[in-house]
């Protein structure tokens, strides 16, 4: 056998070099291509469906994450509101406008203050394209001229349709039409880590957008004058002048009312609330059909089971409300609760947390006949009570009776 051997000329050498190159090159934008960040697209499942431009194809400069058409859909419809209030000084001298008064003490009479006007600003919602609009009652709380600032550059006057100081909602109609709204979301379905915009008025610098996520769910602050709470917390920075203003979904949807911040500075440091949609809708429906809101009472005191109070009665439970108090007379007491009973189920939904069962007795209407299940002694059993009506307080009683 002959051995052969290949001579390559100068012309193929570099036609080869040509060739490894590209190959090379090939190579590499393949390893690229594979290695890149993969985008979830709205069709995922679990993917809000939220508009969101991620760059031209194939683009090495990043991604840039956008919600702007969010945010043109939904900040229409959230508005400024101004209201004031006149703020009497105390009368010292109550007949100094007498004229037989001056007789006697002539110009030794020291002038009374006079009438000033405190102003308030805040944010809304229009929920309606016939002009209601949602906020929160310490907006409007005391006012006695609201004007509100549309988007289009209107400013209306605002009459109050009705105020709810537990839920610290109240809502506003003004006269106008084909106004752009924002769709009330299911806050339910609301879920720890989903990404939020709140849009509102801070400090009276204008409409601002700013972004964070749904930090937990159910909270109870006691920082307002309202024992129904049950607060999305959001770490979307939440200053004065945003209260009132939406708190949306990358869906577009209202998912919250802004209320409230915790800050020993007065400035955001990241924990604000908001009251979720849900609770606003059953408030503004009652609101806008009978101008306040009628809540139901058991009249009974809750703890937690397993909790030091419930330990102390001698419950070994690690499930349900306890009860820790009967008003006589009340609904309970009619039903045959008695101190010491595990409160398990209401209306068949389970029963762990005592401000969410306290919500839910509220929200259900006086006179309501509900079902109880509880424990006693270890029995499992059930009573029918018909609810009685919550009378609110002249100030909150941290130990009000459901």
């Amino acid at each position: 056998m002959s051995d052969k051997k290949f001579v390559i000329t100068k012309g193929q050498a570099g036609v080869l070099s040509i060739l490894m190159l590209l190959v090379f090159f090939l190579g590499a934008c393949n390893r690229s291509a594979s290695q890149g960040v993969h985008f979830a697209s709205t069709s995922d499942p679990g993917v809000n469906n939220a508009t969101i431009n991620n760059g031209p194809p194939n683009s090495t400069a990043g991604p840039v994450v956008s919600y702007a058409d969010v945010v043109s859909r939904v900040s229409p419809a959230v508005i400024t509101i101004h209201s004031e209030m006149r703020v009497r000084a105390p009368q010292q001298y109550p007949f100094m406008d007498d004229p037989m008064f001056r007789q006697f003490f002539g110009d030794r009479i020291p002038q009374q203050v006079p009438e000033q006007r405190r102003s308030g600003l805040g944010s809304g919602v229009i929920i309606s394209t016939d002009g209601y609009i949602l906020t929160n009652h310490h907006v409007i709380d005391g006012a006695e001229q609201i004007k509100v600032d549309l988007n289009d550059n209107r400013t209306l006057d605002a009459k109050v349709v009705g105020s709810d100081p537990p839920s610290d909602l109240a809502v506003l109609k003004i006269d106008a039409s084909n106004l752009p709204v924002l769709a009330l979301g299911d806050s339910d379905k609301v879920r720890v880590g989903d990404v939020v915009l709140a849009i509102g008025n801070p400090l009276g610098i204008g409409q601002t957008v700013t972004m964070g996520i749904i930090s937990a769910k159910g909270r109870q602050t006691g920082l307002s004058s309202g024992a129904f709470e049950d607060f999305l917390q959001t770490d979307a920075p939440i200053n004065q002048g945003n209260s009132g203003g939406a708190l949306v979904s990358t869906n577009s949807e209202l998912i919250g009312i802004n209320s409230q911040m915790l800050s020993p500075s007065g400035g955001s440091i990241g924990i604000g609330f908001a009251i979720p949609s849900n609770m606003a809708r059953t408030v503004t429906d009652t609101l806008v059909k009978t101008g306040k809101v009628r809540r139901g009472q058991l009249g009974i005191t809750v703890v937690r089971a397993n909790s030091e109070p419930a330990k102390a009665l001698g419950i070994k439970e690690n499930k349900g409300v306890v009860v820790g108090m009967v008003q006589p007379g009340s609904a309970a007491d009619r039903a045959g609760l008695k101190k010491g009973d595990v409160i398990t189920s209401f209306n068949g939904g389970e029963v762990n947390d005592p401000n969410v069962f306290r919500n839910q007795v509220a929200s259900t209407a006086p006179g309501t006949h509900v079902t109880l299940t509880i424990l006693r002694d270890g029995r499992e059993q059930q009573l029918h009570a018909r609810l009685g009506e919550l009378t609110p307080p002249a100030q909150r009683d941290i130990e009000q009776p459901q």
